[in-house]
């Protein structure tokens, strides 16, 4: 086994999991990326896209239930979205996950540099928003068409190993109008949900490399933990803005690997 590999794999899995829990996103925005480039970067290893999404499903499935358990005590989260997204993202995640296994690695990363240059460029727009002390379970949105577009994201996120919070965000708050701490919360468990089904795909067909999931999770619950606290602190305004740089530069990275090849 290769101890500098998985010593690295823990201290990604830290600090994606404190970005997981402060932004309300599951982390494979931010793991996809880190494990794709950092580990070669420092010469301990390297995995290729389908190794990276395989791994990356189990440690966001670690990171969304820790950061949803603090979400949940701070009562920023919507029972009502859980059941209509939660759902809908967990059947399109386990179509897209067993799908995903006869997909080429150049196509799933192109898919997510596109989802993600297009969430970053949405998030940039500015927004007034209303009901910001409204309660979860007094919240009121379009069911319907928030249960049609979670079903397309989550098949998008299961092909590419990403639940896809980075593109449930930008949707909840512009197209829904769900206030930003509720999003964030309430995301955390649709993403929760979808890398159950996403990691049961990825399992099934034998995609995951265990002691690499195993060593991401053992980093991220603690991560996830202190970014959740710490997310009830922050002006929304700055949470907005932060995820939309993160977003970017990781789609833009992508785009930059795709063309040229490094």
């Amino acid at each position: 086994m290769d101890i500098p590999f998985l010593v690295t794999l823990l201290f990604l899995g830290l600090g994606g999991g404190f970005l997981s829990g402060l932004l309300g996103l599951g982390g494979a925005i931010f793991m996809i990326p880190l494990l794709l480039y950092v580990p070669p970067l420092l010469g301990v290893g390297l995995l290729d896209m389908k190794q990276v999404a395989a791994v990356s499903m189990v440690q966001v499935l670690s990171a969304s239930l820790t950061g949803l358990i603090v979400h949940n005590k701070n009562r920023f989260v919507s029972k009502s979205i859980l059941i209509y997204m939660g759902a809908a993202n967990a059947v399109g995640n386990l179509a897209g996950s067993l799908v995903s296994k006869q997909a080429k690695s150049s196509l799933l990363l192109a898919i997510f540099a596109t989802l993600a240059v297009i969430a970053a460029v949405v998030m940039f727009v500015p927004k007034r928003e209303q009901g910001q002390d409204i309660a979860p379970e007094d919240l009121r949105y379009n069911k319907v068409l928030a249960s049609l577009v979670s079903l397309l994201i989550g098949c998008f996120g299961g092909m590419v190993g990403a639940p896809g919070a980075f593109i449930y965000i930008p949707v909840m708050i512009y197209l829904l109008n769900i206030p930003t701490r509720i999003v964030i919360g309430s995301t955390l468990g649709i993403v929760f949900m979808g890398a159950v089904t996403g990691t049961i795909g990825k399992m099934m067909t034998g995609q995951i490399i265990w002691p690499y999931a195993i060593a991401l999770v053992i980093g991220t619950i603690p991560g996830a933990q202190f970014g959740s606290t710490i997310s009830k602190k922050v002006n929304t305004k700055y949470l907005r803005l932060a995820i939309a740089v993160i977003i970017a530069i990781t789609g833009l990275r992508m785009w930059y690997q795709i063309i040229t090849g490094h």
